[in-house]
């Protein structure tokens, strides 16, 4: 065996090692209670789909939706805040940009469970606790740090001879930004929105502390899985697919965009 074949084993070894959990999270969603709770596990069973008609026929719909809105809006709103303050760090530096820089990504310095507290009682004194609201105020704040990052390195990988040619022609800022600088930074875009969209739809502090009945989300249904009465392993299983099912599609359709987005020196 060559070097380049050994290490091309080990490479798949280690991904199959990664990837065998969650292949025996699909694995057991398609198993009845008895069979996801069988000690040795049972690798030969009847496949059934009762666990995901007990999901779709219980509460779970507007967990999921509020995933939808929070993720979503948060999102969006991060892509319009970052967009222009990542241009005005890269192309159009302001004074004292690594100080400013240094201050977005402080931020993600402090740990939530430092600050749950104050949010906890300014969104009680101002009637926004269970709120999908103040879900997407938050997701907003914590993930803008890292998508001013990202947009940053996007933006300074535009050659500065296209800008030039732009301001030559007599284009304003808005259409240069329109018509040059987004469709080139596109796959960036792409790829803090996909992000973003990660972070967001898996956030479980902020659900768990603000929300109780009208904003809970995806993650908080699947903690409601585990009851007084036992933990229900097949269909924990079957909601934690169903949950995952959303990013991993976004992943799926998104991929030559994030490839392309992380190349241009997102990760440099």
């Amino acid at each position: 065996m060559t070097k380049g074949q050994l290490l091309t084993t080990i490479t798949w070894v280690i991904a199959l090692i990664f990837f065998a959990p969650v292949a025996w999270m699909v694995l057991t969603s398609f198993k009845q209670e008895s069979d996801a709770a069988s000690s040795p596990p049972s690798f030969f069973f009847e496949p059934t789909l009762d666990q995901y008609r007990n999901i779709f026929s219980s509460d779970a719909g507007p967990y999921f939706l509020n995933s939808v809105i929070a993720t979503a809006a948060s999102t969006l709103l991060v892509l319009i805040l970052a967009v222009p303050a990542a241009y005005a760090l890269s192309i159009r530096p302001i004074k004292r940009t690594q100080d400013a820089l240094f201050f977005f990504i402080s931020t993600k310095m402090l740990p939530i469970v430092a600050v749950i507290m104050p949010i906890y009682v300014i969104a009680g004194q101002i009637r926004m606790l269970d709120n999908i609201f103040t879900l997407i105020i938050l997701y907003t704040a914590m993930n803008l740090p890292i998508a001013i990052w990202m947009m940053r390195s996007f933006f300074l990988e535009v050659p500065a001879e296209v800008l030039e040619a732009a301001s030559i022609d007599g284009a304003s800022l808005i259409k240069t930004m329109r018509s040059v600088l987004l469709p080139m930074v596109s796959p960036g875009i792409a790829a803090t929105a996909l992000i973003c969209v990660i972070f967001a739809w898996n956030e479980f502090f902020f659900a768990l502390n603000l929300t109780a009945a009208n904003a809970a989300t995806a993650p908080i249904y699947l903690m409601s899985t585990m009851t007084s009465e036992g933990l229900f392993l097949a269909q924990l299983s079957a909601a934690s697919v169903l949950a995952s099912l959303p990013v991993v599609l976004a992943g799926w359709f998104a991929q030559k965009q994030l490839v392309r987005g992380l190349s241009m020196g997102a990760v440099k």
